[in-house]
């Protein structure tokens, strides 16, 4: 342990916390709960864990922190899979895990969400009162940390981003203030939040406004398997949909290996916000590829994260076993010879390395429709002309493992592969899938970047909020 981790750590237990805060240390199993993240893969350390029990609390503990100069992350369903955590080391967890209510306001037909309440906790009362809302797809995520910076999803074509359905939060400042931030109370802080919001403060709960249900609340939901020899014919159908994507649809391609069969084999999952009837006839290409594997039903739109590729994504999002190593990025072209080249290298590297045969390529096809209908400057967003966004997700087990080194080099391989037809003129990354090495252009947008450095300089000069994706505190120009 190096000597500032070492101060950090006696600061920790040695700091007057506010009265009635309780806070926990490493060996307790109050202390594994407040902590225990999702992906154990470039994750932070902590030399102390507190789960406040209001937004005033948390306030207090930020204020406190800071006079002791003990380093901190608050944390919502711990989620996050990006390395620069891991620059936290021996700091204090803040985890936000009891504010997790969710009210609906009939009146105003809005939903206030407090910061530590997870998707599975939202959607189901959501429904309840007769509304849709948008929201990621894993179940485990928090609700208002996966959606802050953008919150794209399957449905995104129909009712949005999360970003645009945000009306106001409540947020914890760098030095302790409890603000609220919306179009009329510090607008350029709400600006700077949708799309940036790990740089600004906590939030400790949000006010979105909610959508009628579209199909009385049902999808359209199927799970398509493809064999190898017919990857040429999907990703032809795939492209099809390139510049003619139904606002109804989102889909997503997964490319996994079955060491069963000892071949690479393509999943699709097709979620459509409207009925079987106008689902089987948009989706036509699809079907028309005869997949060897076929299963389709009609859905509610909060069983969508518990189905999606085959329920996988469930059961990944809600385990710790296994590391991720998460390399991303975005496109706006369709190229079947990209698709076809990352395939087969993509075979030939899990038939190679048997350790990585539980890793998987995704590439998540969400409708833009309802995101361009929002003029480009009305939030920090910067990928809003996005028509897709792939994760190379390499698994492997244990931490001590060299295979690691080879995973990320081959997923670095493959990025650029995708990039060269992407469609962008450089890498562009949605920063809530962001890897870490990523330029801060290649995240927040060349051309939003001037804009939130300014504004990082003034609500954050001390770069207390550095941990995710941290947005540098002056330009290079």
């Amino acid at each position: 342990m190096s000597t500032k981790a070492q101060s950090i750590e006696a600061a920790c237990r040695n700091v007057s916390w506010p009265a009635g805060v309780n806070i926990q240390y490493p060996g307790s199993s109050d202390f594994t709960n407040a902590t225990a993240r999702w992906n154990a893969y470039g994750a932070p350390s902590y030399c102390a864990a507190v789960s406040p029990s209001s937004e005033e609390e948390v306030a207090s503990i930020v204020k406190t922190a800071n006079a002791a100069n003990i380093p901190f992350i608050a944390t919502g369903g711990r989620h996050h899979f990006g390395t620069t955590l891991q620059k936290l080391q021996e700091g204090l967890a803040i985890d936000l895990s009891r504010l997790k209510n969710v009210t609906i306001d009939k009146e105003s037909s809005t939903v206030t969400i407090g910061g530590g309440a997870q998707i599975r906790d939202v959607l189901t009362p959501v429904s309840e009162a007769g509304y849709q809302i948008p929201s990621g797809a894993c179940n485990g995520a928090g609700y208002i940390g996966s959606g802050i910076g953008a919150g794209i999803g399957y449905l995104e074509g129909t009712f949005g981003l999360v970003i645009d359905a945000l009306v106001s939060a409540k947020l914890v400042t760098a030095r302790g203030d409890l603000i609220e931030v919306s179009e009329s109370s510090h607008p350029d802080l709400f600006w700077a939040i949708r799309g940036a919001g790990t740089n600004f403060g906590i939030i400790t709960s949000a006010v979105f406004k909610l959508s009628e249900p579209v199909n009385n609340g049902e999808v359209f939901y199927a799970d398509l398997i493809y064999s190898a020899s017919q990857k040429s014919d999907y990703f032809k159908a795939m492209q099809t949909f390139s510049d003619n994507m139904p606002s109804k649809l989102g889909f997503s391609t997964s490319l996994f290996f079955d060491p069963k069969t000892n071949q690479t084999n393509i999943l699709a999952t097709l979620i459509y916000a409207g009925s079987e009837t106008e689902a089987r006839k948009d989706l036509a290409p699809f079907f028309d590829v005869s997949p060897v594997v076929f299963a389709a039903k009609t859905i509610s739109f909060t069983q969508v994260p518990s189905v999606v590729i085959m329920g996988i994504t469930d059961m990944s999002c809600n385990t710790t076993e296994g590391l991720h190593s998460i390399h991303t990025l975005n496109i706006r072209r369709f190229a079947v010879e990209t698709y076809e080249l990352v395939f087969d290298k993509f075979d030939e590297f899990s038939k190679k390395y048997s350790d990585s045969q539980g890793s998987a390529i995704i590439i998540e096809t969400f409708s833009n429709h309802a995101a361009l209908a929002v003029p480009d400057d009305r939030t920090a967003y910067p990928w809003r002309n996005a028509r897709g966004n792939i994760m190379l997700q390499m698994r492997w087990k244990g931490l001590d493992n060299q295979f690691g080194e080879t995973a990320n080099a081959f997923a670095k391989e493959l990025r650029a592969d995708l990039f060269a037809t992407s469609g962008y003129p450089d890498l562009s990354v949605y920063v809530s899938y962001a890897y870490g090495d990523e330029t801060p252009e290649q995240k927040f947008g060349q051309h939003k970047l001037p804009r939130l450095i300014e504004l990082k300089k003034k609500w954050d000069p001390d770069n207390v909020f550095g941990y995710c994706n941290p947005l540098p505190t002056q330009s290079n120009n």
